[in-house]
């Protein structure tokens, strides 16, 4: 039987995550996923197999990530019978869940290559069973984000057939609210009748009901398969053919073919790099939360959206306590707080985590949304403000422009009513630093030609045209504000450090990919740069998060911008005294959620710092706030400030602990430049230039080595650092 491979060993095998019990509801569900398509995975107590699914681009007409449904699998006999050992292990070698109980089994495995669900169940005596698709979004059900009745089709005799279908829009609206009405018809609403569900099925399956199949006779095999499709169609009838194409062409490819070429996506993935940390059991633990972030974040990168920090594809149903009267409220499965809209913030962490890491394929859809959106965005910046480039706001809708409850609904004005967002367009310069770093990683100059540059440089067209020159040639960013937190301010850290940081290496790139004029703006935009501001007392200097700064509402520390994301201060540079006495001196100390602080920690070389936030990181699901109830799955961190899974706690963790063993700068490999001496670790990481760096730390000190291509070699300095780093 399939659950019962030889074994054949691997180190992320011991990462598998195993229960010996079955789970009470969704909050014991293992997470699962193709990279677009996922599932939300639990066996209950009375032995019924329930899962969520999801998928990457099923958007209601609000602009809210829905469900596809919920389907369960009830046998006639129990899968979980008294003196039967239980067992639930997430293979991460193979990409599955494998469920036993005795001598009865369930394989669950999403395709790697098709957007197909498989339950492979097997038994040494007959069974029957019944498969139902369960659907809370009825005519008096919980329907949340905008969603409609789920459509069912009359059966054609052996599979259960649904949809839900947006027959409306709020694209239009959006742009109609945003004073943008004159560019509807300009644009591609990708809303309007945009259509999602699947078809599930299984030979020896017949029809009790458009929602429900059964077994025609008992059997000891059965063999479930379940399509999704998502896809925008003139009619409800085109998208049926279209899954039905879709179908065809994936069934028409044999099962095992399916399954070995999805099992050696896996196994390449998981070749790709790796950080196995030992020695202690703090080590052990976070390690097993960089791994399971990882596969986490592989269940859902390949999609056409960028991941959802808020969630990814993983959440449940949406419980949470009125603190008012206590009591839970329910909003169902497809609620998630935040909503379906994206926070630069919040998003950027689990990419920034994939560079080193390898990862760089599940990358794409992040650059996809920004790209396609730089036209309205265009369009946008001359209506508002008469000039060129693109400003990029902190929380916007795929297209772009930002979400209604944050602009304001009537709005006169062309600045959000949100005071937290007003002024704040840093995400344009975050995302053109990660380009910058994924084009050092790759060389691939189709992406810069393509991708890099056209964002980046009308971000820089906008900072260069929209703000004024002080008397001595310097631009005055005002009015700003400096991330969320200072609400009021001139010339803000984040801002300052990204245009420097981003028109530097910009300025690196081979002359042949870019313009005369192009590096001549870059040039003289550098130089008009305002200093960065900073504060100094007895002696002591630090970096501020402005030079004028006031009003403040949230909890970051803009000013240790300048350690990260943008780099200008740390191991290796200019100044560092300067910047550990600036992350010292931070008003925010805290770690969990998207707080950075273990990254900017482990950037500046303070090992026992970075050490204890990811390690705190790694153990405490929940840091800031509580949730309703605990998720059993070791790295469904939160809700934090997010929701659950929260995926910046576990993002945080994987950057931190990379750049606790590596630091890249310019044509400089730096290790363990802040690797705690009792933890050892096997490496697996990738480095600019298409390097690739592997070896094993053991008592502080690299005991093996190699770097590919060999002569990268000459570029790696191994850190002696001191005990201790004040």
């Amino acid at each position: 039987m399939q659950a019962n491979e030889p074994a054949i060993h691997h180190p992320v095998d011991a990462y598998n995550v195993v229960w010996t019990s079955p789970s009470e509801d969704m909050f014991g569900s293992m997470p699962i996923g193709n990279g677009d398509l996922a599932a939300n995975v639990w066996m209950e107590p009375h032995g019924d197999l329930v899962f969520y699914i999801s998928k990457s681009d099923a958007w209601s007409a609000e602009q809210e990530l829905l469900k596809l449904g919920r389907v369960r699998i009830r046998l006639d006999q129990p899968f979980c019978r008294e003196g039967d050992d239980f067992r639930q292990e997430l293979d991460l070698r193979r990409g599955r869940i494998v469920f036993s109980s005795g001598p009865r089994s369930i394989v669950f495995w999403i395709d790697a290559h098709h957007d197909t669900i498989h339950i492979e169940m097997d038994a040494n005596e007959p069974f029957d069973a019944e498969v139902a698709l369960e659907s809370w979004r009825t005519p008096d059900g919980n329907r949340s984000g905008g969603a409609a009745p789920d459509t069912f089709l009359p059966t054609d005799g052996n599979t259960i057939r649904w949809f839900q279908r947006n027959t409306r829009s709020i694209f239009a609206d959006t742009l109609r609210n945003q004073h943008l009405g004159a560019f509807v018809d300009a644009y591609h609403d990708p809303l309007m009748d945009l259509t999602f569900g699947g078809v599930i099925e299984a030979a020896g399956l017949t029809a009790k009901n458009e929602r429900a199949l059964t077994t025609t006779s008992s059997v000891k095999k059965l063999r479930i398969s379940m399509h999704a499709l998502t896809a925008q169609t003139e009619t409800p009838e085109a998208w049926v053919e279209q899954l039905e194409q879709q179908r065809a062409a994936t069934t028409s490819l044999p099962l095992e073919e399916r399954r070995t070429n999805h099992q050696t996506w896996w196994s390449d993935f998981w070749s790709r790099s790796h950080i196995f940390a030992t020695g202690t059991p703090e080590a052990e633990s976070v390690t097993r939360a960089y791994v399971l972030q990882r596969w986490i974040q592989a269940g859902a990168g390949r999609g056409a959206y960028p991941i959802k920090f808020n969630g990814s594809l993983f959440t449940v149903d949406g419980l949470i306590k009125n603190a008012n009267t206590g009591q839970i409220d329910d909003h169902g499965p497809d609620w998630r707080q935040w909503g379906g809209c994206y926070w630069f913030q919040n998003t950027r962490e689990p990419y920034w985590a994939m560079l080193y890491a390898g990862d760089v394929d599940h990358m794409q859809a992040l650059w996809n949304m920004y790209r396609n959106a730089i036209p309205l965005l265009k369009d946008r910046t001359r209506a508002y403000f008469g000039h060129g480039g693109i400003f990029c706001s902190e929380t916007i809708y795929p297209w772009g422009l930002n979400r209604n409850g944050d602009f304001g609904i009537g709005n006169t004005n062309v600045y959000p009513q949100n005071p937290y967002i007003r002024y704040y367009w840093d995400s344009g310069l975050e995302l053109s630093m990660m380009m910058l770093d994924t084009f050092a990683h790759t060389g691939d100059e189709t992406f810069a030609r393509d991708t890099l540059l056209p964002i980046a440089e009308e971000v820089i067209i906008f900072y260069d045209e929209h703000y004024p020159r002080t008397d001595d040639g310097k631009v005055l960013f005002s009015p700003a504000m400096s991330l969320e937190t200072w609400h009021t301010a001139e010339d803000p850290l984040p801002v300052i450090a990204g245009l420097h940081t981003v028109m530097t290496r910009l300025l690196e790139i081979p002359e042949a990919l870019t313009t005369d004029e192009q590096r001549e703006r870059w040039q003289r935009l550098l130089n008009e740069l305002p200093d960065l501001p900073f504060g100094e007392e007895s002696g002591k200097k630090w970096i501020k998060p402005a030079r004028t700064y006031a009003d403040r509402k949230n909890s970051e520390n803009p000013e240790l911008y300048a350690v990260f994301p943008f780099r200008m201060h740390t191991l290796g540079k200019p100044d560092l005294d300067l910047a550990i006495e600036t992350w010292h001196r931070r008003l925010i100390k805290r770690t969990g959620g998207w707080s950075q602080d273990a990254i900017q920690a482990a950037l500046l070389g303070l090992t026992d710092e970075a050490k204890a936030y990811v390690v705190q990181n790694a153990t405490d699901k929940s840091i800031i706030g509580e949730p309703v109830r605990e998720s059993r799955f070791p790295a469904f961190w939160g809700p934090n400030f997010d929701w659950l899974p929260d995926q910046c706690q576990g993002s945080v963790t994987m950057i931190a602990l990379q750049r606790m063993l590596m630091q890249c700068e310019d044509d400089t490999i730096r290790l363990i430049p802040a690797w705690p001496k009792d933890w050892n670790a096997d490496f697996k990481l990738h480095a600019p230039r298409n390097t690739i760096v592997e070896g094993r730390v053991e008592n502080g000190k690299i005991v093996t080595l190699n770097v590919t291509p060999e002569a990268r070699s000459n570029d790696v300095i191994v850190m002696e650092l001191p005990e201790k780093r004040n």
